[in-house]
């Protein structure tokens, strides 16, 4: 059976996340709908990584096994057809060798976080920013970030939920940037690693945010850490600030 790796986009407002679950919205469910009018039979997909409910993508990478020989630009047409009105969108779409798997192949994924920080409420922005009333202060932001740079036992920041077997991590980068956003001022999160633990990046983001409005001092972030105790941790962020931006491959197979 071909297989063919599939850049996906969405907005995860809707869902309850990209796992599929009974009886709830999910970006897979709705994608394997759509396989299944091209392909009328089950179908399973796997994910470069889970996202939950509300948080979005502009470069989740998932793959599919199909029965026919597609072309490629035609599959992802007919599944972009197919998957209206969600806010799921295929932009690229590869065949790739059968040893090929978009979760195991993967050698880093990228997320992004927008906090767009001014008094009245988003709107054109709503869903897709953590709006917050205040100014932070970046530069002590970069400063508690650079703490967390490395390979640590991230336990502090680690959902009591989460099933990774260990809480040891490699943080490649965290890197805070003021952005003149199109509603306003923002501050942008890029976060980088292999892989990540279940809340890690909002964990970080919501202990930062603390740094930035001055309730916490860069040298607390790397205290908590330190600490190897959830308890330590600062608030964790709501998920509609959140994108996994990009997922990288020893060789892309977008070309």
């Amino acid at each position: 059976m071909p297989r063919y790796a599939l850049k996906v986009e969405y907005q995860g407002a809707p869902f309850s996340g990209w796992q599929k679950q009974k009886e709830l919205p999910s970006v897979q469910g709705a994608i394997e709908a759509a396989l299944a009018r091209l392909e009328p039979r089950a179908h399973t997909i796997a994910a470069a990584g889970r996202t939950d409910a509300g948080v979005h993508a502009l470069g989740q990478v998932a793959q599919c096994d199909m029965a026919r020989d597609w072309d490629p630009f035609r599959l992802s047409e007919a599944l972009n057809h197919h998957l209206k009105p969600a806010p799921v969108a295929i932009v690229a779409c590869a065949q790739v060798d059968d040893s090929w798997h978009a979760r195991f192949s993967a050698v880093e994924r990228q997320y992004l976080f927008r906090i767009l920080m001014r008094r009245a409420p988003a709107t054109h922005e709503a869903g897709q920013v953590w709006r917050i009333n205040r100014t932070l202060n970046v530069a002590a932001m970069q400063a508690g970030a650079d703490q967390l740079i490395g390979r640590h036992d991230f336990t502090t920041f680690r959902s009591s939920i989460c099933q990774a077997a260990s809480p040891l991590k490699t943080l490649d980068e965290l890197r805070v940037q003021a952005v003149d956003g199109f509603s306003g001022p923002e501050v942008h999160f890029h976060v980088r690693a292999r892989s990540f633990l279940h809340n890690q990046v909002r964990s970080f983001v919501g202990t930062l945010e603390r740094v930035g409005a001055g309730a916490w001092s860069p040298d607390d972030v790397g205290a908590a850490l330190r600490a190897r105790d959830r308890a330590a941790c600062g608030p964790v962020c709501p998920p509609h600030g959140l994108y996994l931006a990009a997922v990288r491959y020893p060789q892309s197979p977008f070309g």
